[in-house]
């Protein structure tokens, strides 16, 4: 099947749907007020992924966890229950995307970030309901590691 020329641009590597304003101004109150600390009592900092890294320190695949939100496609799910799927890391210049799924692969979200640093700042997209969107903030911790938050909860990282 052949997809029609639209003249569309699409920034990220994906060629998905990309997060619209990923450097807005929302993003930019958030990423101000928001705090990873990187430290050994972050939630995130208990091993719970077993996904090799790859010799590129980000790019490769990931295990993915958010919370924060009730999905409700899931019965039965809370704000406070961690919903876990993959993810693809890939790195464009001094953006990083971050595709990941959860619910069995139903649901998928995708992050545009700016790098500063170990720090990442930009913006999630539900691309299954595309009105979904959301500032984000992260933290490189390490090659195996990246810590995640939203203004409303966790959307962690891990191999």
């Amino acid at each position: 099947m052949q997809q029609a020329n639209t003249n569309i641009v699409i920034r990220n590597p994906f060629g998905t749907m990309d997060v619209p304003g990923p450097d807005d101004r929302d993003v930019m109150d958030y990423a101000a007020s928001a705090s990873l600390s990187g430290d050994a009592a972050d939630v995130n900092a208990v091993h719970w992924a077993d996904i090799p890294a790859r010799a590129d320190p980000l790019e490769g695949i990931w295990a993915s966890r958010w919370n924060g939100g009730a999905d409700p496609t899931i019965g039965g799910d809370t704000p406070e229950t961690w919903k876990q799927g993959r993810a693809e890391v890939r790195v464009a210049g001094n953006r990083i995307y971050l595709r990941f799924d959860w619910d069995h692969g139903r649901r998928h979200g995708l992050i545009d970030a700016a790098r500063e640093g170990a720090r990442l700042v930009g913006k999630y997209i539900n691309l299954t309901n595309p009105a979904i969107t959301r500032p984000w903030v992260g933290l490189v911790v390490d090659a195996a590691r990246i810590d995640g938050c939203f203004p409303n909860g966790r959307l962690d990282f891990r191999r």
